[in-house]
């Protein structure tokens, strides 16, 4: 057991998980309309420009998610394998491809690029 990686990988999710829960009960709960992803003005921000916005707050908290299970892998003692890697790769971006395209009811290109990276990595994994 690598106490250092234990400890980061536990830090990382606390962390993902705190900045999603915070977020959403000081900052978008105020921008929601009863739906799930906030859809209201804040000037001199739109209603769009917030949905992307909370879309790329989460997507923070899934990398970090990502990266803690990599950190726990190697607190395990776990090998280093590309298998590994590219699972962690393709949960964060493939993750963020659904919170983009959720976010931004599909208007917001990035869900494209991120879908992609997501296919290609487990693609080239096979």
């Amino acid at each position: 057991m690598q106490t250092p990686y234990l400890v980061a990988a536990i830090i990382a999710a606390l962390t993902g998980l705190a900045h999603s829960v915070l977020g959403e009960i000081l900052i978008f709960r105020h921008l929601r309309n009863g739906s799930l992803v906030p859809a209201l003005d804040a000037l001199p921000l739109r209603e769009r420009n917030v949905r992307i916005i909370w879309a790329t707050w989460h997507l923070a908290t899934l990398f970090g998610w990502a990266f803690a299970g990599v950190l726990l892998q190697l607190a395990l003692g776990h090998p280093m394998s590309a298998s590994l890697v590219t699972g962690a790769i393709v949960f964060a971006y493939l993750g963020g491809a659904v919170l983009v395209l959720v976010g931004t009811k599909g208007r917001h290109p990035g869900w494209v690029a991120l879908t992609a990276v997501a296919a290609l990595t487990a693609s080239g994994a096979a």
